[in-house]
């Protein structure tokens, strides 16, 4: 008797699965380093790392083993008690990451984490009003950023395609030009609370914040009275070579922000979310304890599970100084790049291994076929990258964006490197 046939991964996913992403047709099934085989058995360099999630890259085993070991004593109890895991994370974090005081509330992802900061925010901005007595609401962030996919995050998000079609958002949002003093100076406002900024914006295509401008941030906050919340949900643990991103662009001891969101890399791989709040005083009480009982809150944020995991993440990066690989490893691509370049690639952007590859968007404009496919420059680039093995991710429609784990060997780098000429020479000859 005949067996009846399986239905495919891919047809599975077109009748069951909402269609919120344009999926690739790679079906993964294994994962082991900065390798991935699919159900056919190909095997990826993976170089998209669930999206700068996979820190020390897939099936590490020191993570297998924290989840094996926690799953065995506890894996979720609710937030009403207090188990130990969670604290020791909020404790490793503002001791060993932040390295000032203060406090963290957990959750489960980075949008989470932003919408802890945007309600910190308004917070704020009622206890501590406006010149003329009025609350102040009024959030700044900048054009080309992204804080998450949430009816809050949206609104907070200085794109417009990602708002589009979700009206009318949450009010009380300013956009203004990122890397610009000029335009921060006059934007902000006796109105705002807050100034929400990605060091370096991941999905507006790899921009990273000069140090000027950052430094011009830091002195607007605290001459103005304005909270300064930096989104490292991308750029944060280790990912531009060092636990803060910010820090990779300024060590100025000075820039000192009020709050901080995380995700994705924390966790490398297992879903959690965070925000570190600073104890500074405001009024009679402290930032760190306005979200207060009843105001805020998650029934799965920092599990037992979730914060075993996440500790023995950070542990790693700093007790085996994987934050100096992603350095060396960043400038070896750096230097390669300006030694060999390759084509279609007009300049290469990031810090660490959040590196955005400009494409020559009149180049490929020129490639014959490439007008019929109604993809975006980088997307059509992504999708031959994958054909060849090396797994990438758009950054906006003209940047090929690597976030491969942080502990990449020098080797691998070269492979890929290797992949990108090969491929990119031969559509454009």
């Amino acid at each position: 008797m005949s067996q009846e046939k399986q239905t495919s991964t891919v047809d599975l996913y077109s009748q069951y699965v909402a269609p919120t992403y344009g999926r690739f047709k790679i079906c993964p099934k294994r994962g082991e380093g900065v390798f991935l085989w699919d159900e056919n058995g190909t095997r990826y360099l993976d170089f998209s790392g669930g999206v700068a999630v996979n820190s020390l890259g897939h099936s590490h085993p020191d993570l297998l083993k924290a989840i094996s070991d926690q799953a065995t004593d506890l894996i979720h109890c609710s937030n009403l008690y207090q188990h130990r895991g969670q604290a020791e994370l909020a404790r490793l974090l503002t001791e060993k990451v932040v390295r000032i005081n203060g406090k963290c509330f957990f959750c489960n992802s980075g949008a989470e984490a932003n919408e802890g900061l945007i309600k910190l925010a308004r917070k704020f901005g009622e206890i501590s009003p406006s010149s003329t007595g009025e609350p102040r609401h009024e959030i700044v962030s900048f054009y080309g950023s992204f804080h998450g996919r949430t009816t809050g995050g949206m609104a907070a998000t200085g794109q417009e395609k990602i708002r589009s079609g979700f009206g009318p958002l949450m009010e009380g949002f300013k956009y203004l030009p990122f890397n610009d003093v000029d335009e921060l100076l006059n934007g902000v406002g006796d109105n705002t609370a807050a100034i929400l900024m990605e060091p370096v914006q991941g999905e507006g295509g790899i921009n990273v914040a000069s140090e000027e401008f950052l430094s011009a941030v830091q002195e607007l906050c605290q001459t103005r009275n304005i909270l300064l919340f930096f989104d490292e949900v991308q750029c944060g643990m280790g990912r531009c070579g060092d636990l803060c991103g910010w820090r990779m662009i300024s060590n100025d001891q000075e820039i000192k922000p009020d709050a901080i969101s995380w995700a994705k890399g924390l966790g490398g791989g297992f879903p959690i979310g965070a925000i570190w709040i600073a104890d500074k005083g405001v009024n009679d009480l402290k930032l760190c304890d306005l979200l207060s009982p009843g105001t805020h809150g998650s029934t799965f944020g920092g599990s037992p599970l979730a914060s075993s995991v996440a500790s023995t993440v950070v542990k790693k990066i700093i007790d085996e100084k994987i934050c100096d690989n992603v350095i060396k490893i960043g400038e070896l691509v750096k230097n390669h790049l300006q030694s060999h370049p390759i084509s279609l690639i007009t300049e290469l952007r990031g810090l660490g291994l959040m590196l955005g590859f400009q494409v020559d968007v009149k180049a490929i404009n020129g490639i014959e076929g490439f007008q019929k496919t109604n993809k975006t420059p980088a997307l059509f680039l992504v999708e031959l990258l994958a054909e060849s093995g090396l797994l990438t991710v758009p950054a906006g429609p003209d940047v090929i964006r690597w976030l491969p784990p942080l502990n990449v060997k020098e080797e691998q780098i070269m492979e890929a490197l290797d992949i990108m000429r090969t491929v990119f020479e031969k559509i454009n000859t």
